[in-house]
Formats: structure tokens, sequence, C-alpha cells
């Protein structure tokens, strides 16, 4: 059996790898250190809140877009006509964004590996990226790209965990009964892990891979459930790592917080490791950004289905132009972080309004419980959308 076989043996697992990284992208590191910096271990609630929260979110969708065999703007435009269209543009535009700064973050990963200019790293990894759709089989590599990468970041991270020798206990009673609490970075956290295109990145994997039916329901949760957990157990352990330091007294880098954590941990080589996390992330967040976008827009035509190779090709040449051009557009960047706030609600309504369409769900009933868990964050991400706008901050 080759290597490639093996790594990419399971669509469920592949699945759950594909969204994990996806969500696990340069944000993701930046996030999740300047929130500890600020909340200290009362952060643990947080991160403890947000995956209940995210799993809700990924079992209606994922749910949804299996037992219907339909894929999400298909879905959309069977229940508001044209809505469709409109959630593959937002989606499209956001990915496009957040791929830019993506690529910014494989270049930064490389210049701390390496020393090269970050301009260069990002062209270089964009065309690692692109080298793997072209290859035959090119959704098994990047199957096998995400869960390789997925590991190597987890194992990395918490080696640095070790180093910074974080308060565990102080973190497990703020799991439960924190000291500071802030909602805002809740939704945050939901937006960032499951927002944009990162909520139906493993559910169209799936059924690209033939997943589909009543019967694969048990297993299309397990693999809805283990997504969230990676990305939950790399979120837990940066936060360790940068409650660690914190705990401590050490004062975070405000320009790069993320790689003040793993420096400060430990020391030079934590430096380096940080480099090597960074461009693990970036990257898998740039093939799942590019692969789940480009879904979004190929069965609106049957020319656009047959050349999906290509288009990924194109989207991931176009960010990097982007980037190297003109540099990280961080004003679009944030604007499109808050446009999540936005894409996620409109999404999930629509998804749960064909939850109950039965010509679509084949024999499947949607819980009630899994309805009203989606309805609750619907409302409570269209409460931060409005605040945030109400802020400025586009």
């Amino acid at each position: 059996m080759s290597i490639l076989k093996r790594i990419t043996s399971s669509p469920l697992v592949a699945a759950a790898f594909l969204m994990a990284t996806s969500a696990i992208g340069p944000g993701f590191l930046t996030q999740t250190a300047v929130f500890t910096d600020r909340l200290g271990a009362s952060f643990a609630f947080v991160i403890l809140v947000s995956i209940i929260l995210d799993i809700g979110v990924q079992m209606n969708i994922w749910r949804i877009l299996t037992m219907s065999g339909m894929r999400a703007q298909d879905i959309a435009n069977g229940v508001v006509p044209g809505s469709g269209y409109l959630l593959s543009a937002l989606i499209a535009i956001g990915g496009l964004a957040f791929n830019v700064g993506n690529l910014a973050g494989t270049g930064l990963g490389l210049q701390v590996l390496t020393g090269m200019a970050t301009e260069t790293g990002a062209a270089l990894s964009a065309a690692v990226a692109v080298g793997i759709f072209l290859m035959r089989d090119g959704l098994k590599w990047m199957d096998g790209l995400a869960r390789g990468l997925g590991m190597i970041m987890i194992l990395l991270t918490g080696y640095v965990v070790l180093h910074a020798h974080p308060p565990v206990a102080l973190a497990l009673k703020n799991s439960i009964f924190p000291e500071k609490l802030d909602a805002v970075s809740v939704i945050t956290l939901v937006g960032g892990t499951v927002g944009g295109y990162i909520c139906f990145a493993g559910g169209h994997r799936l059924l690209d891979s033939g997943v589909k039916g009543v019967e694969m329901l048990p297993r299309v949760d397990r693999s809805a459930i283990t997504g969230i957990t990676l990305a939950a157990v790399m979120r837990s352990l940066l936060f360790l790592a940068a409650l660690g330091v914190v705990s401590q007294g050490l004062v975070l880098q405000q320009n790069n917080p993320a790689a003040s954590v793993f420096q400060l941990a430990a020391g030079h080589n934590g430096y380096m490791l940080f480099g090597m996390v960074m461009w693990c992330a970036a990257i898998t967040s740039v093939t799942g950004s590019a692969y789940t976008s480009i879904s979004f827009i190929k069965t609106f035509h049957p020319s656009l289905a047959r050349n999906e190779k290509w288009l990924i090709v194109a989207f991931i040449a176009i960010s990097a132009l982007t980037y190297v051009a003109i540099g990280q557009p961080v004003k679009v960047l944030v604007a499109v972080g808050a446009l999540n706030g936005f894409i996620l609600p409109l999404a999930l309504g629509l998804m749960l309004l064909a939850a109950y369409r039965r010509e679509w769900m084949k024999g499947y009933r949607h819980p009630a419980w899994l309805t009203l868990f989606g309805v609750v964050v619907i409302i409570a991400l269209l409460w931060i959308s409005v605040i945030t706008l109400r802020k400025g901050i586009w």
C-alpha cells in the first residue's frame, strides 16, 4: 500500500483534518495568543463554550449536506432562489481575501526558518500549493497534506507547552468558573473556527468522496466532531503555551504575539518551531480555502466542474499575485473577518430551512435540539456582527 493511500484511506478522517487545518491559520495562532494575554486563565472558559457551539454548527451543516447529497449553494438556491449565488460570492470573496493573509503567513513562516523575504516565501508556498492540485489525484494529496501537517502542528506545539510550564489546574478551574467573562471573544472564536468557508470545507469534501445518505449519519457525526476536536486540541495547546508565558509575567510582542509565545517559552528553538507551525498552518489553510471556495461555484455550469483543478490553481495564483503586488491588506482582512459574522448566520439559516424539506432529506429527520442549537448560534453571531459594525471596524 502506498504512503498516499495509507494517509488518506478514510474520507471521513480526511474531511475532519481538512476542516481543522482550514480553521488553524495565521489568524488562529495570533487570535489565541492575543485573547490569552487579555483574559489569562479565564480564556479556558471561552474555549470550552466555543467548542460546544462549533460542534453544533458543524453537526447541523454536515448532516444537512450529506443527508441531502447536495452542496450548500444548491441547497440555498432551492430554499431561496438566488441566495446560493449570493452565498457563493461571499464565500469566494472572503476566501480570496483570507488566502492573501494565509500566503502572508507562509512567507512569515519561511522567513523565520530560512531568512528569505516574506514575498519570496509566499511565492514558493503558492507554487507548492499549485503543484499539489496539478498532481494526479490532487485532492487526495490535499487530504494527505492536511493530515500530515495537522499532526506536526499539534506535536510541535505540545513540545512548546512542556517548556512553558502552564498552570494547568488554574486553567481547568477557570474552564468552569471563569474569573472574567467576555462574550465577544466566544463569538469571535466561533467565527474564526467555523466561519466563512471553513464550516463547509469538510462537508463538501465528504460529498466529493461519495459520503451521503442516512446510513452514513453516525460516521458523518464522528467526522464533524473529530474535526472540531482537532482544532480544539490545537487551540488548547496554544492557550496553555501562552498562559504559561504570561503567568510568569512575561510580555508578548504586540506585532507578533504568537511568535513571542514560542520564543519566550522555548528560546531560539521555540522561535524556529513557530516558523514551522506557522508555515504548516498557513499552507494547509491556503489549500483548504482554495478547494472550498471553488467547490461553491463548480456546480453552476458543467464546464466549471470539468475545470475544477484549473480554477483552484487560478484562485491560488490570484491570491499570490495580490500579496506580492500590494502586501497583506490588513484592513481588508479585518473587514472580511467581520463579514464572517454575517456569512455563517446566513448560511446556517438557509441550511436549517432546508432540513425540513422532506423531498431533499430522503427519510432523514433533523433533530429539534440541533435546530435550536443552530438558531442560538445565528442570533449570537448576528448580535456580535452588529456590535462590530457599530464600532466602525469596517
